[in-house]
């Protein structure tokens, strides 16, 4: 790890320019603590509420500071930017209030919620690339083509000094703070803060997060091939390729960096809501995913986490709160071979209601199925308080004489 910040191509006189440059623009959001999740970790927990900016992202921070240093002749012309989302919205909203028109270029499958709002921004979206990398060739093409300025969203070191602005405030609010968990896509979220954190106090530890289906960075520094490949949550880190200012600043400056799966990231996305009342897309619930995945590494120390961005889907909340609902026991498929006569419905229904489970759910099944004539397949979705209460519905039936199975 250097020790000399001002060999690396952002300094922290870079960070404290660029938070003077876009104050009273960007708002500086809460760094609150949450005693309910510092208890389940066993450590002290603070959250940085990015999701609650105007764009519900901190990407507006480094976009505003890059299009602050724009010239007038490359204003008239415009800019360019390919984003999987936030970065988007970030550069379409500071775009429209500074006059410049502005191009965003979006990989195919972004979440329909961060397409709209970039066009509500005012912002022409173009939809090209299976993947951003895909997406950043057009961006060159056309911003060569058109004379339009290319906005990277993180290897820039106006955007990373931007991004850097986060880290200021979290230690300007928590002073105590001796650990940050940073979720990396590119890398210019946890390079910005780095730079500002370890200038403030050089013994913190910081920790980057990546999804677990695409660890670009994590190979890059570590050395290792795994593969990259899938559909994420945490879309808004899933980068193939990690910049290269990013990684220079995070070999430097960042002690590790650690992997988190799909369902940790669910489990982090419905703690946030079901216990912050926040909501936090994939990619911003990454730095709580890897809390709540390894506690015994935050043990005790006083823990800093982003909630980087809040863009997210309706329909995947709902699908993220019933499968954490599902995993926790509390909602239940079951299939139960019954006779088929009247009554039999009924009976289980009185067990269940003996039991306290709930009934959400009802079907039957006599056609595909193998079972005798005379049989079928009950198809039930029930609610239980957790997995023992599960146990004993389970339990129940099977001392009923109705055999039962989680499907």
């Amino acid at each position: 790890m250097v020790t000399d910040k001002t060999a690396l191509p952002v300094t922290p006189a870079d960070v404290q320019a660029a938070a003077a440059a876009i104050r009273g623009a960007v708002l500086a959001t809460a760094c609150n603590q949450s005693r309910t999740l510092g208890e389940i970790c066993g450590c002290n927990i603070w959250l940085k509420f990015e999701n609650l900016q105007f764009t519900a992202s901190f990407k507006e921070r480094g976009a505003l500071n890059r299009l602050q240093a724009l010239s007038t002749d490359e204003r008239k012309r415009g800019v360019i930017a390919m984003s999987a989302g936030n970065h988007a919205q970030g550069v379409a909203y500071h775009a429209k209030r500074l006059g410049i028109p502005a191009t965003i270029v979006m990989p195919v499958g972004t979440p329909m919620v961060k397409v709209e709002n970039t066009r509500r921004h005012g912002a022409e979206v173009i939809i090209s690339g299976a993947t951003l990398e895909e997406a950043g060739t057009f961006v060159r093409d056309h911003a060569a083509a058109q004379g339009m300025t290319p906005i990277h969203p993180y290897d820039d070191p106006l955007i990373i000094a931007g991004q850097g602005t986060v880290g200021l405030e979290m230690l300007a609010s928590v002073p105590e703070l001796d650990t940050l968990v940073v979720p990396i896509g590119g890398g210019g979220l946890i390079s910005g803060i780095s730079i500002a954190a370890r200038a403030l106090n050089p013994a913190l530890q910081i920790v980057g997060v990546e999804a677990a289906l695409y660890p670009s960075m994590y190979n890059t520094i570590k050395g290792s091939q795994m593969p990259m490949r899938g559909d994420t949550l945490a879309e808004g880190i899933a980068v193939k390729s990690p910049g290269r200012i990013t990684t220079e600043i995070i070999r430097a400056l960042v002690d590790d960096i650690v992997l988190v799966t799909e369902p940790e990231i669910e489990r982090a996305v419905a703690a946030l809501i079901s216990i912050e009342k926040t909501v936090v897309e994939g990619a911003g619930a990454a730095g709580l995913a890897a809390v709540l995945a390894h506690p015994e590494r935050f043990a005790g120390r006083n823990v800093g986490l982003v909630l980087s961005g809040g863009n997210i889907d309706t329909r995947l909340i709902a699908s993220v709160l019933t499968r954490e609902l599902a995993r926790e026991g509390r909602l239940t498929q079951l299939t139960i071979d019954i006779v088929d006569r009247p009554g039999q419905l009924a009976a289980v229904s009185h067990l269940l209601g003996d039991v306290g489970a709930n009934i959400i759910e009802v079907s039957h099944q006599r056609t595909f199925s193998d079972l005798p004539a005379k049989a079928t397949l009950l198809g039930l979705v029930i609610e239980t308080r957790d997995q023992a209460h599960l146990d004993e519905v389970m339990v129940a039936l099977a001392l009923g004489g109705f055999k039962a199975r989680c499907t």
